[in-house]
């Protein structure tokens, strides 16, 4: 009667944890809400004033993070703010520094583009020529009115983290990640979360991933006290890719999701908030807070997130001027692109990312001639970019490691590989896609997408673990158990000892029937990683499944101590004790598993079993 499904830890290599690796020093800002048009030149002759020419630009284009409590050093609101930095204003916009608008004009348009027109910063060099004078006071718009506290107004939910997080006086830049316990009793749909990252002046950027399993808290030293990290490898039960951009920068408008993509909050889930700090020269508590805002409609469409990169490829000499790095993919399904998201650090140079079509035509989907890695953003596209089936989606990126490179980390240029720090280097590029579905497949198009990346990238990095174990994650979730098992043999080749790759293995290994096999990989999850619950589940059916019971309790015994709130685990121990002609005990597990679950099948059927033996015992 055992519930003989072996639970498998399907470990994704996460977005928004890649996303976690980048590692910049200032801040950085999203495209803000809002529309702008060009300031028209006054009549010929007239005088240029900041009430009638210059606060409309100010308004829209600096003030978003030139307000208090904010990242601008100053305040842009009012006339006499203008007029004591007009010069400076006149020198930054001139040279384009200002506002940070990285993306070169294209054909493809971004929602809310931060780029001044040739106009705006004429009217701007004027108006200083002309002594910056204020104008009429009938002249001047209302200044824009930016709400102290939550942004989107008051969260349905606020969850605070449970121990705050104090960074040293002095030091390097620090990665920490806080663990959310979400607040929900059922799934709940989230039309926003807003973040509140807490000291703002030493907080560089702060991301989101979402923890379905619960896989993160294990990192704890403490429950609830966070731990260190750039770069995370959150565990999953099924399949469910990444879909949204969860992160906060100063000067970010947090915007509710788009309709019809509110993002899925399961109980039990955890929200991992990794935040990048900067040292200020005294001792700062971190104490972030996360506002939800639900929604009763749930998700009718279904984006994930996709990744070119090729990192293997950063090995830049010293002195080399145009480093080239390419990566390229090709849609197995038709998709609509949302958003895009590239990334390098200081000797990135020029980041160009290209889509080929079908009949060959091309089309420009961002291209950042002079990449600085302060103002790295989410650039969402002002229309949905269609792309059909069979368009490769390319990047070409270029890097520069000379001295004639301002932002050079190193003087002298040294060699320069890829890695999580600053001073080395990443080439990635994030998209955001909407695949459509086909007529010809019954398959989640995200999955065809998620298995043609997977196949891609162990092609592209045959000795990458993580490549390996991602692709036998995906052909499991499709059924396709025998390529799924060699995959995963793969990635156990590459690391022996992990002990999510054995867990997954034995866990594949005994769904396909070879038992002594499963059980030698499922233990050895366990020597490697005694408190893993998944391979205490799966070594506990697998041991049930040869009718070695007295085992197979002890583990299902270690597994609830775990997680003491799973009924497949009550209803499985339960079982195993009423094959040992432990009734009354087996009796109180199937209870157990019935008050977590009221609906659970085999607790019920054995729990009925065995009030029929307990009142009709054999003799």
């Amino acid at each position: 009667m055992l519930h003989r499904g072996p639970r498998m830890t399907l470990s994704c290599r996460s977005v928004v944890a890649c996303l976690l690796g980048f590692s910049s020093i200032a801040g950085a800002v999203l495209a803000q809400q809002g529309g702008a048009t060009a300031q028209p030149s006054p009549p010929g002759g007239q005088q240029v004033t900041f009430n009638r020419d210059i606060a409309p630009i100010l308004f829209h284009y600096c003030a978003p993070c030139h307000h208090s409590g904010e990242a601008g050093p100053f305040p842009l609101l009012t006339y006499a703010d203008a007029k004591a930095r007009a010069r400076q204003i006149a020198a930054i916009t001139s040279t384009r520094f200002m506002p940070p608008w990285l993306p070169e004009p294209q054909e493809l348009r971004f929602a809310d583009e931060l780029r001044l027109s040739a106009e705006q910063i004429a009217l701007i060099q004027k108006w200083v020529e002309q002594e910056a004078v204020e104008g009429a006071a009938a002249d001047l718009p209302p200044a824009p009115q930016f709400v102290p506290g939550w942004q989107l107004g008051q969260p349905d939910k606020i969850i605070e983290v449970e121990k705050p997080y104090t960074l040293a006086a002095g030091g390097s830049d620090m990665y920490w990640n806080f663990v959310f316990r979400t607040p929900v009793d059922r799934t709940r749909w989230l039309k926003a979360i807003e973040i509140r990252p807490g000291e703002k002046r030493v907080v560089h950027h702060a991301n989101i991933l979402v923890d379905r399993s619960q896989s993160a808290r294990r990192q704890e030293s403490q429950p609830g006290t966070g731990f260190a990290g750039m770069e995370l490898k959150i565990e999953s039960e099924t399949f469910d890719p990444d879909s949204h951009f969860l992160f906060w920068k100063p000067g970010t408008v947090p915007k509710p999701e788009p309709e019809g993509m509110s993002l899925r909050l399961d109980k039990d889930t955890d929200l991992i908030l990794n935040i990048h700090l900067q040292p200020s020269g005294k001792p700062e508590k971190i104490q972030p807070s996360l506002g939800l805002y639900f929604t009763d409609k749930p998700a009718t469409l279904f984006p994930m997130l996709l990744q070119l990169e090729n990192d293997r490829q950063l090995d830049i000499p010293p002195g080399e001027k145009r480093f080239l790095v390419t990566d390229e993919f090709t849609l197995p399904v038709d998709v609509d692109l949302l958003a895009i998201y590239p990334h390098a650090h200081y000797l990135g140079k020029d980041l160009q990312a290209l889509a080929t079509l079908p009949d060959g035509s091309t089309k420009t989907l961002i291209h950042i001639s002079q990449w600085d890695l302060n103002w790295q953003a989410v650039y969402r596209y002002a229309a949905p970019v269609s792309l059909p089936k069979g368009t490769t989606i390319s990047m070409r990126y270029t890097y520069d490691n000379s001295s004639e490179n301002p932002v050079n980390p190193n003087d002298p240029p040294r060699r320069v590989v890829s890695g999580n720090r600053s001073s080395d280097e990443m080439a990635h590029l994030w998209l955001q896609v909407l695949p459509h579905a086909s007529a010809d497949s019954a398959f989640d198009p995200r999955m065809l997408l998620q298995e043609a990346m997977a196949r891609h990238n162990v092609g592209k990095n045959p000795a990458d673990f993580e490549a390996h174990y991602n692709f036998a994650a995906i052909l499991q979730a499709r059924g396709v158990s025998a390529e799924a098992i060699q995959q995963f043999e793969f990635a156990v080749r590459l690391r022996p000892q992990d002990a999510t790759a054995n867990n997954a293995l034995g866990a594949a290994l005994l769904a396909a029937g070879r038992i002594d096999d499963a059980i030698s990989h499922l233990t050895a999850a366990l020597e490697t990683q005694p408190d893993n619950f998944d391979a205490h589940y799966n070594l506990a059916n697998a041991l049930a499944s040869e009718d070695k019971f007295l085992e197979a309790i002890e583990h299902y015994r270690a597994a609830i101590r775990l997680h003491p709130d799973d009924a497949n685990t009550e209803a499985n121990l339960g079982s195993a004790l009423a094959e040992t002609g432990k009734l009354s005990e087996a009796k109180q597990h199937f209870e157990r598993a019935l008050r977590i679950d009221p609906h659970h099948k085999l607790a019920r059927e054995n729990l009925e079993q065995i009030a029929r033996d307990l009142k009709n015992p054999q003799e």
